[in-house]
């Protein structure tokens, strides 16, 4: 059975994944937003904003690449979505298949649509001037946040592939998910919000995701942060993948 499930998964995320590189604009568009907001904020605002001994482009990029992140999952919605209107999924209910792989698929489709769109932000990082005091291992740990990051939005995007009445509802999930890192540590410290959108800034799984990359990337000591931040990618990823796979399910019947 797990094999069957391993071999249609990557039929169809081959599928999935001819489709992206087909329209490469998609995955170039999710990285020119989050570019254009780390212009303006080096630019344009960093001067007026204290960032304590870390450079600002380095303070910035964290939130930064959660933000491309938070874009690219609205593709996968996007995508879902027009598989179900095109019929596609009542044609793959007809075939010896494991129900679970379309998904899956779409799955594994925006995480490595998501890694070439942060590398692309990471390479503008460079070019504006970033660079990083982080060893082998306190990348590969950067790297391993932000994939459980991708995979637990992901499952939250496939769950409005799902329901989404209409394209424009299943691409609009991005919309918050961009706006979180506004009230966050990611663009300014938080000490110098006012008290209730500090209290809500302190407490949303942004911010604790945004300060480990952060104290990783510069070579800081991560402390609780880094177990509090999986702790929520992977409490988001389980709820998300179960609620998803049970929709999933209950169409399928």
């Amino acid at each position: 059975m797990t094999t069957h499930l391993i071999g249609d998964t990557a039929v169809l995320t081959g599928r999935s994944l001819r489709h992206v590189t087909r329209s490469m604009d998609t995955v170039i568009t999710t990285a020119v937003t989050p570019i254009a907001i780390m212009l303006l904020f080096v630019f344009v605002f960093g001067g007026a904003i204290d960032a304590g001994d870390v450079p600002y482009i380095a303070y910035l990029l964290p939130g930064i690449l959660l933000i491309t992140i938070a874009t690219g999952v609205g593709y996968t919605s996007y995508r879902l979505f027009l598989d179900r209107q095109s019929g596609i999924f009542a044609r793959f209910r007809s075939m010896p298949i494991a129900g679970s792989s379309v998904l899956w698929a779409h799955v594994l489709t925006s995480v490595v649509a998501n890694a070439v769109s942060v590398v692309l932000v990471v390479l503008v990082a460079l070019l504006l001037g970033f660079r990083s005091g982080a060893g082998v291992l306190e990348w590969l740990a950067v790297g391993g946040i932000l994939l459980v990051f991708t995979l637990a939005l992901t499952w939250v995007s496939v769950i409005a592939g799902l329901t989404a009445k209409t394209v424009d509802g299943a691409s609009a999930l991005s919309y918050p998910l961009i706006f979180l890192p506004f009230i966050s540590s990611a663009f300014v410290p938080t000490e110098s919000m006012p008290a209730p959108v500090r209290w809500f800034a302190e407490n949303q799984p942004v911010t604790s995701i945004v300060d480990s990359v952060r104290a990783l990337m510069t070579g800081q000591p991560v402390g609780s942060e880094l177990w509090i931040a999986l702790a929520w990618c992977v409490g988001i990823l389980l709820v998300a993948a179960a609620v998803a796979t049970a929709t999933h399910r209950r169409r399928r019947e």
